[in-house]
């Protein structure tokens, strides 16, 4: 009885320290830098659409490319850094201890926090990695990270269907955030209320815009993926950078291009909605 009570009164400490202030603040944060790097790829992919980019990325390394070379730049990547480790952390209390809202403890929300919770550790870890020099671990080019892994892994038994796998599995991602966002399911997690009218309305039209471009071009990293597998061709895999530049091959040009980038930036000033009126 005495070791249940330890227990309980163990788990009780970490709910509360999963509902603290220090938590809510980290992902608030982590919601702002999320904000950032995507603005900024928008912006850069914007660039690449309409005019002379001047070899530069439109994905994350091309981002905090940008952020290092202005003033104060390092202190900023180290900030960025910092707060998406705050997002990472909130998305493992939420995999830990359930999401808020009537239905968030569900183990299905908790494994998909989970995942989050991968995806931001990763990111943050390869942000810092870029503050502290390591400019190669993690924060280079997207598109030759994508060529390595994926060459890696096509020489393993198996390699073909494990590329495969992964590829449809974020073609399906992509094609998830697509239609949340179409179907504007982000306003069970946002104070909507708590907004003006016009407020309501700018943040649907972000919501939607931003999250459907989003979704797009992660569904169609996918496809690419599962095409360097069935081809047996690490190069046929995209990263984010060659992901966005592909869209220019389209009939209508870099217009369509130029429609995703504002999508991206859109989404960036989405998140930063977010960070002001996201339920945490």
């Amino acid at each position: 009885m005495e070791t249940s009570a330890v227990r309980q009164r163990g788990e009780g400490q970490a709910r509360r320290a999963a509902n603290s202030k220090a938590v809510e603040m980290g992902a608030r944060a982590g919601f702002v830098a999320r904000g950032i790097l995507y603005f900024l790829i928008g912006l850069l992919a914007l660039q690449i659409a309409f005019s002379d980019s001047g070899g530069k990325q439109a994905d994350r390394g091309g981002a905090l490319a940008e952020v290092a070379s202005k003033p104060f730049g390092e202190v900023v990547l180290w900030l960025l850094g910092v707060a998406l480790v705050g997002m990472a952390l909130w998305r493992l209390s939420e995999a830990l201890f359930g999401q808020a809202g009537q239905d968030g403890g569900k183990a299905g929300k908790r494994l998909i926090a989970a995942g989050r919770f991968l995806f931001y550790g990763f990111v943050s870890y390869s942000v810092l990695s870029y503050a502290a020099g390591g400019q190669s671990s993690g924060s280079g080019s997207s598109d030759r990270q994508t060529d390595d892994v994926t060459a890696k892994v096509l020489d393993w038994p198996g390699g073909q269907w494990l590329v495969g796998i992964a590829g449809l599995v974020v073609a399906g991602i992509g094609i998830y955030i697509a239609v949340r966002a179409l179907m504007r399911k982000f306003h069970k997690h946002l104070r909507m209320s708590a907004m003006s009218p016009k407020v309501r309305r700018a943040v649907d039209v972000l919501g939607v815009f931003g999250g459907t471009a989003r979704g797009v071009v992660f569904a169609t990293a996918g496809c690419f993926a599962v095409a360097a597998a069935v081809q047996h061709e690490p190069g046929k895999a995209k990263g984010m950078d060659d992901t966005l530049r592909s869209f220019t091959e389209t009939p209508v040009g870099p217009w369509l291009l130029g429609l995703i980038a504002l999508g991206l930036v859109a989404f960036g000033v989405f998140s930063w909605a977010n960070a002001r009126w996201r339920e945490v």
